[in-house]
């Protein structure tokens, strides 16, 4: 395959499992007993992946890390515009670990995971009017 080809269907992976986890926060939000903290920690997920397809649309190297801030910092290099849209989502941080163990912190009510999924969902719709059309037609389809 060629590079080009190749980096497309990764960038269509990392949106895919981004896609995947924004639905299952969505779900567990919906859902009872009160999952709140799944909800919060697979939209913190959602936004993760999501904007780390654009990293590697961008062919820009990161490192495994859940800090959305640092993730943003390496989207600014190549979209200022895109980063200071979605700076909210930094906010998801603490939901990709903190949430997961008990007495690392309180765990996020209905509300807040609420607030995280719509913070993900804003994250999804910024990055696909980022990518090329290609990628928005095929999320529509899923």
């Amino acid at each position: 395959k060629r590079p080009e080809e190749v980096k497309r269907e990764f960038v269509g992976q990392w949106l895919r499992k981004g896609a995947g986890d924004l639905k299952i926060a969505r779900y567990l939000l919906g859902g009872s007993p009160d999952l709140s903290y799944g909800a919060a920690f697979h939209a913190q997920q959602a936004a993760e992946k999501l904007l780390k397809a654009v990293l590697v649309w961008h062919q820009i190297e990161f490192a495994k890390t859940h800090d959305i801030g640092r993730i943003l910092d390496l989207v600014r290099t190549a979209d200022p515009t895109l980063a200071d849209r979605v700076r909210d989502s930094t906010a998801l941080t603490p939901y990709g670990v903190a949430v997961r163990y008990p007495g690392d912190q309180p765990e996020p009510t209905r509300e807040e995971a609420r607030q995280a999924v719509a913070i993900a969902e804003r994250v999804q719709e910024a990055v696909l009017q980022h990518l090329p059309d290609e990628f928005r037609s095929a999320a529509e389809k899923e």
